[in-house]
Parts: C-alpha cells; sequence; structure tokens
C-alpha cells in the first residue's frame, strides 16, 4: 500500500503551486476588494493555464479537455483554492464551469447545451433547492406536466447561484408525485429566457455570493429537453454527486494548508511580552491541532478521489471527505485568524473571507448534518 502520490501528479501538485504563488497571491487582495478579477488580468491568466495544458483539465478529452482524472483533479482544486483571487462562478482561469450531467445529454442537446458552454461562454445554473425542499428533494413541489411536446412547469426555486447571468437552466421538477424520489423527479435543460420564468428576489450572503429566487409560472419546456428518460433526474444527479463532494473536500484541503502557513510565519514574526508567539504553547498548540487534522482530511479525501478512478462505489467516502474536510478548515482558519489577533480580522488577510465562505461550506451542497444521516445509515446497514 503505497500513500504517495504518483510522481506525476507531485510535479502537477507542483507546478499548480508555483502559479499560484506567483501569479495570483500577489493580485488576491486586490480581486477580493474588486470581488472579482479584471478582464485583462483574467485574460493574461487564462493564456498561461492554456500554456501549462491545464485548460478545461476537468472535462474529458473527448470535448477538448486535458481530462484529468479524480485524484489529478483534487490535487488542482486543492492547489488552486489556497487563494482567494479566483472566480467563483461561470467561466474561470481554467475554463468554463461544467456541471457533469452534461455528459449524460444525447448528441441533439449537447449541440445546445454543452458546446456553447464548452466554447461560446454560456453559463447554466442548478435549480434544485425549493423553500420547503432543500436537503429533502423528496419534498420538492415544482411539478413538470406533459401536454403534447411540452412540459408545462410550475414553481419557486430559490438560492439558484449564477440565476442572474445563467443562459441555460438545470431543473429539476417532480413528474410523478406518487414516486418522489424514487423514479417521480425528472431533470431539464431550460431558456433561462422563457416565457412565465421570473427572478423574483436576490439574497445577499455573507460569502458574497448572491443567489437568487426564480419562479416558474405555466414555462413551456420542450420534451427534447428532457435529460435521459422521465423520473430518472434525481438517479442521474447521484451519480455525479461524489466529484462534487470531492471538490469540496479538496477547497478545503488548499485553504486550510495557507491557513496554517499563514500562521506559522506570523507566530515566529509576532513578538509579545519579549517572546515570539510561536513560543506559547496556547499558540504552537492551535497549529499541531491543525497539522494534524489537514493530514487526515488530506487522506481522506485522496483515497476517495483514487477509489472514484478506480470506478468504485464512493458515495460514503465523498461524504465522509465532504463533512470532515469542510469542519477541518474552518476550525483551522478559526485557529488562524486567532493567532493574528486583531489583524485577522481586516479585510487586508484573506482569513476574514476565508472565515465566512468555509462557514457557509457547511450548510451549502449537502449541511453537515444531511452528511452524518447518510454516514449513519451507510453504518447502520454495515453492521447487522
Amino acid at each position: 500500500m503505497n500513500f504517495n502520490l504518483p510522481e506525476e501528479l507531485q510535479m502537477l501538485k507542483q507546478t499548480i503551486r508555483q502559479f499560484v504563488d506567483r501569479e495570483l497571491i500577489p493580485i488576491e487582495m486586490h480581486s477580493q476588494q474588486n470581488n472579482d478579477l479584471k478582464p485583462d488580468i483574467r485574460d493574461r491568466l487564462e493564456k498561461k493555464t492554456k500554456e501549462m495544458g491545464l485548460w478545461m483539465f476537468d472535462v474529458p478529452e473527448e470535448y477538448e479537455g486535458a481530462g484529468l482524472g479524480s485524484l489529478a483533479q483534487v490535487v488542482v482544486w486543492e492547489e488552486m483554492c489556497r487563494t482567494i483571487a479566483l472566480p467563483s462562478r461561470g467561466r474561470g482561469i481554467f475554463g468554463p464551469e461544467i456541471r457533469p450531467i452534461l455528459y449524460a445529454l444525447n448528441d441533439e442537446q449537447k449541440k445546445r447545451f454543452l458546446y456553447p458552454i464548452l466554447h461560446s461562454g454560456k453559463e447554466l445554473c442548478f435549480m434544485q433547492t425549493e423553500p420547503d425542499a432543500g436537503a429533502d428533494p423528496g419534498s420538492m413541489k415544482t411539478r413538470a406536466v406533459r401536454q403534447g411536446d411540452f412540459y408545462i412547469v410550475n414553481g419557486t426555486k430559490r438560492f439558484i447561484t449564477g440565476a442572474e447571468k445563467a443562459d441555460f437552466g438545470q431543473l429539476m421538477a417532480v413528474t410523478d408525485p406518487a414516486k418522489g424520489s424514487h423514479g417521480g423527479i425528472s431533470c431539464f435543460l431550460i431558456d433561462m429566457k422563457s416565457p412565465g420564468l421570473k427572478i423574483t428576489a436576490t439574497y445577499k450572503t455573507m460569502m458574497g455570493e448572491e443567489p437568487c429566487e426564480v419562479v416558474l409560472d405555466d414555462v413551456k419546456v420542450p420534451v427534447e429537453n428532457l435529460v435521459g428518460k422521465e423520473g430518472e433526474g434525481f438517479k442521474l444527479a447521484q451519480r455525479w454527486l461524489g466529484i462534487g463532494r470531492l471538490k469540496h473536500g479538496a477547497r478545503a484541503l488548499g485553504v486550510a494548508e495557507r491557513c496554517i502557513e499563514m500562521g506559522s510565519r506570523y507566530a515566529k514574526q509576532r513578538v509579545t511580552f519579549g517572546k515570539p508567539l510561536s513560543e506559547r504553547q496556547g499558540i504552537s498548540f492551535k497549529l499541531a491541532d491543525s497539522y494534524v487534522e489537514l493530514h487526515a482530511a488530506r487522506l481522506m479525501v485522496y483515497q476517495a478521489a483514487w477509489k472514484n478512478d478506480q470506478q468504485e462505489d464512493i458515495r460514503t467516502e465523498a461524504y465522509m471527505a465532504k463533512m470532515f474536510a469542510d469542519e477541518m478548515s474552518f476550525r483551522v482558519v478559526d485557529r488562524v485568524l486567532q493567532i493574528h489577533g486583531g489583524i485577522g480580522l481586516t479585510l487586508d488577510l484573506p482569513l476574514a473571507k476565508w472565515f465566512m465562505d468555509q462557514r457557509s461550506r457547511m450548510i451549502t451542497e449537502g449541511a453537515s448534518e444531511v452528511m452524518r444521516m447518510v454516514i449513519a445509515r451507510h453504518v447502520l446497514q454495515k453492521y447487522v
């Protein structure tokens, strides 16, 4: 059993780290103040990632991407997330944001939806959460009723990130109420300019994102926009959840490691009452605990990614990695912010941004309580 990264992934990790250290960290506070990268800076960075062969690194080679496997993607995400100088949505400096379910489209659908996102700057948002249906999709109320060549959709979606800029929406709706999440939820691709679709509210959040409430009032969706078969929406979504959980875990690793780096340097430089902070047990133990937890989380995330590359079922491992890594990262940010004292509260450092971001990660895309519920279900089935 070898726990070392393969040599090619060690080289990839070092390449991304150098890119982040040289190109992104020096501009991260400027990007935070402007809440994004300036177009000229973004174009320059995009050019460099293309030269590095990492443009669309998470896109399969058949779609002109780099085709990196799950473990390699985790390595890239981990290193990328050591900085806050990254666009949060849409087209980033490593390529457009692609939801993996797009690869399940038929050829005609790919021409209309996947390729425009890959190559023409179009954007997609994911519309599942509702006012009374977040972690429990089975309680979803948005209905899609077939009438001839169309589905007529009515309902309300809430906390839809990127809806105001999206060209298309990946919409989850109930087609058979009697079956619920067990064959009664379907997935559709929808034009966000469809008549009857309105953005009725925008929510300002602690992370800086502004998700929307979207109301669908007798929206007509062509039958050919159904993804897969009717009733397969929840099943299709489950196929791609694992890689999303791993991305969460990898992000947490990158944030935590950068924080530990910052905390260690500051503790050695900052002198109080005649001693550097690093010589005080109350400070050094915070760093020790953080390093131990980071190591444990990295093993969990890397193992789950490796198993995914072996085509193994990683549902439980992905839930564990997401939950543990997100909670670990928030604890690390909190400790390192405490080490920095007053300066840690300012926006002159990325710590305040990470504090809010990592706190949100324990709720978004699967709350920690839901992760534990699913893990507990697995444990109780395993030990009968």
